[in-house]
């Protein structure tokens, strides 16, 4: 587990490969997307760490609904009342967090690509095979922006899920990609800025064209939902993610 300080009041948890982030703002924390289950005690020792305590978290806002960016949302919900943000594109999956839609079979995509294996395996050890929907869900609007954190701007870019959003902090200039573009495939093992494999993703080819709507934004800095911040803009990013295309 680490926790690293990656732009003014912006803080990154990273455990089994997957991302999660911490924004301080003047109301108090937004978790933006929320890992896994076991990631509980990670978040309660980062903010100790913040100086912070659990009280002080005023929303969870998800980028998508995949089960490894839901983890921590239904406790938060049902024991501090934290409302839980998502696009209405993907209540259903954060309902049912083991039921949407993706291009191949996730089974027979793994065992032809053994180098994401490690990476689900750990995964798996943090709890993401027993992962619990949330019922009662705050939606968030294509466009526009949020009051968490303060003044993102939702960048809708489905693909990787038919509601996807990107957040956009412009007033600090970082971008949360989550699974539109990462620098980490989980189900490959391979790096660099792409998007994620058909196996956990329902549209790759609309996911590509999403990458347009990141790009527009001009952020210099990308904090993606797998693998390691992006600091040479959003623009060279996205253009890599188009050369390398879908696995």
């Amino acid at each position: 587990m680490t926790m690293t300080t990656v732009a003014d009041g912006v803080h990154c948890i990273s455990e089994a490969d997957v991302n999660f982030y911490l924004v301080e703002d003047s109301e108090g924390l937004t978790v933006v997307d929320s890992g896994l289950p076991a990631m509980w005690s990670t978040l309660a020792s980062s903010l100790r760490n913040l100086g912070h305590s659990l009280g002080d978290i005023t929303a969870v806002v998800l980028t998508h609904a995949h089960f490894d960016h839901l983890g921590l949302a239904r406790r938060l919900h049902t024991e501090l009342r934290v409302p839980v943000w998502v696009h209405p594109e993907d209540a259903y999956i954060a309902r049912h967090p083991y039921r949407y839609r993706h291009e191949r079979s996730r089974l027979v995509f793994t065992l032809t690509h053994p180098g994401g294996l490690p990476i689900l395996t750990r995964m798996a050890k943090a709890g993401a095979l027993w992962v619990r929907g949330v019922e009662e869900l705050t939606y968030m609007p294509g466009s526009g922006t949020l009051p968490f954190p303060e003044g993102a701007e939702v960048v809708f870019s489905p693909g990787h899920t038919s509601g996807h959003c990107g957040l956009f902090l412009k007033n600090r200039d970082v971008l949360f990609s989550g699974d539109a573009l990462v620098t980490l495939d989980p189900y490959t093992g391979r790096t660099g800025p792409r998007i994620v494999a058909g196996a956990a993703t329902a549209d790759s080819a609309q996911n590509l064209e999403s990458l347009t709507q990141l790009a527009l934004t001009g952020a210099s800095l990308v904090l993606p939902g797998h693998g390691l911040p992006w600091t040479d803009g959003i623009e060279e990013a996205v253009a890599i993610a188009r050369r390398t295309g879908p696995a």
